[in-house]
């Protein structure tokens, strides 16, 4: 029997494991933190009984994953709840763009813009399946639905700051914004309306779901299906050199290209090497948890029916915001994305207490506290709140970084969303997976397709993996 390896608990290790133990690998993780789940966690961070998504907590492209489709994760304990708005967006005049799951809905709170909106995301929404199948992948294959992509095209190049020209409300173009903030880098590059476009046409066809019971529920219906298959999990083993790692045909590596180049750059080819070293981070977050009394009063009241809430004024705002970022600057109101994932999910509050989620942009490797300006936003738009808090705990990019080594500098999604790097990553390459040492391979979040708890980077990499494997040995 052919046996693996795979380095780091995330979804993507897991889904890497799972994928290759179903094709009768014997499959073995090796998880550094005493419990599995990478971004992909939960527990109680702030009081007793109220529970926080240390991360990732908000999956669109989760709950439409083919991969997690196949495995049937329900089987394994997984559901997802809905809010009953999946996003808004305030903005200082009281008003708010709201996006609900359904299109109609949406398009029918927009007004002047409602057909803009449709025209814009509609189409994409509606062939949203066939659409990822091409896009959720390695950029240089031959696509599999070559009109539709064709489509997406011209919207998808464009700079974000362009395409928000199609709108005419402010309310439009900021919730276009916000969505577009996603792609953590200057709105003024081309191809930022991409990420914004997808995300947006993602939330019409799935809805913006959270996984009940938190986000760790996700990686533990992962583990239960590994173990259905014959693959074990090790917890508590920092793999630091080689040598921590156990000899095997296949090596998985959920990990950063910074931390394969300290296990392998010495054995890595040169031009690999090089593409390694040029990989670059660069969105960085803090993140703040809020335990509050109540709910949050938002001036606007739809923003209290709302999972998600994206907190930057208008789209002019927000990419000035983020240009300044992006240059280095900590600004004083800051992008900030707020969940409030007990809305669809109460059995994350302790009676009256509820969880509120929130973490700003900040340039990369800030070493200063956002809480202030995070608290700040949300007061911009919801006064009062501050008066509700009854327990804050922040976490630094610092300690991003410590509680995740993928994390580097507190990038919290894999790597730089600009130039090149936005559609190749880790380096360009028909195949990005195999780092060139035989038999090992990169599946985390800075290959192809990128972040979000979609497990579609291990699946990828473990298909390149049983290739190789299958070819070597003459199947």
């Amino acid at each position: 029997m052919s046996t693996a390896v795979v380095v780091g608990a995330g979804p993507n290790g897991l889904a890497a494991a799972i994928h290759l133990a179903r094709h009768g690998v014997d499959v073995q993780v090796l998880e550094a933190r005493d419990t599995i789940g990478g971004g992909a966690r939960s527990s109680e961070l702030t009081v007793p009984g109220v529970i926080h998504d240390h991360c990732s907590a908000f999956h669109p492209l989760g709950v439409g994953s083919p991969l997690w489709t196949d495995l049937d994760l329900a089987r394994y304990g997984l559901s997802w709840a809905w809010p009953e708005i999946d996003c808004a967006h305030p903005l200082d005049d009281g008003s708010a763009g709201l996006l609900f799951q359904s299109i109609d809905e949406t398009v029918g709170r927009m007004g002047p813009d409602g057909t803009r909106w449709r025209g814009a995301v509609g189409d994409l929404a509606a062939g949203f399946d066939e659409l990822a199948g091409d896009l959720l992948r390695p950029v240089l294959n031959i696509p599999r639905h070559p009109i539709r992509l064709a489509r997406f095209g011209p919207r998808a190049v464009l700079a974000a700051t362009v395409l928000a020209r199609w709108f005419h409300t402010e309310q439009a173009r900021a919730l276009f914004g916000g969505a577009a903030a996603h792609v953590y880098t200057r709105l003024d590059r081309p191809l930022t309306a991409s990420l914004g476009l997808m995300i947006l046409a993602s939330g019409h066809r799935y809805g913006w779901p959270v996984a009940r019971g938190g986000s760790g529920s996700i990686t533990r219906a992962l583990a239960a299906a590994l173990a259905t298959h014959g693959g074990t999990i090790t917890t508590g083993v920092t793999v630091t050199s080689r040598r921590d790692i156990p000899n095997a045909d296949i090596v998985m590596l959920d990990l950063s290209p910074a931390n394969v180049l300290e296990l392998y750059g010495d054995a890595m080819p040169a031009r690999i090497t090089r593409s390694y070293r040029r990989y670059r981070e660069g969105s960085s977050a803090f993140k703040v948890d809020f335990a509050i009394e109540g709910d949050i009063p938002w001036t606007n009241p739809d923003c209290g029916r709302a999972g998600t809430v994206h907190l930057g004024g208008t789209f002019a705002e927000i990419a000035d915001t983020e240009r300044q970022r992006a240059q280095g600057a900590m600004v004083q109101r800051p992008f900030v994305l707020v969940g409030q994932q007990y809305l669809a999910d109460p059995s994350r509050s302790a009676g009256n207490i509820n969880p509120i989620w929130a973490y700003a942009h900040v340039p990369f490797g800030y070493t200063g506290d956002a809480t202030g300006a995070i608290v700040d936003q949300i007061e911009r738009f919801a006064p009062g709140f501050r008066d509700r808090v009854t327990a804050t705990v922040s976490t630094s990019t610092a300690e991003l970084q410590a509680y995740n080594r993928n994390f580097v500098g507190g990038d919290i999604i894999g790597g730089a969303n600009d130039g090149l790097q936005v559609i190749f990553r880790p380096r360009v390459a028909v195949d990005p997976y195999p780092i060139g040492v035989p038999g090992v391979y990169l599946c985390s979040q800075s290959t192809p397709p990128g972040a979000g708890i979609h497990g579609l980077c291990g699946y990828h990499a473990a298909e390149s993996a049983l290739r190789r494997l299958h070819k070597r040995r003459g199947r």
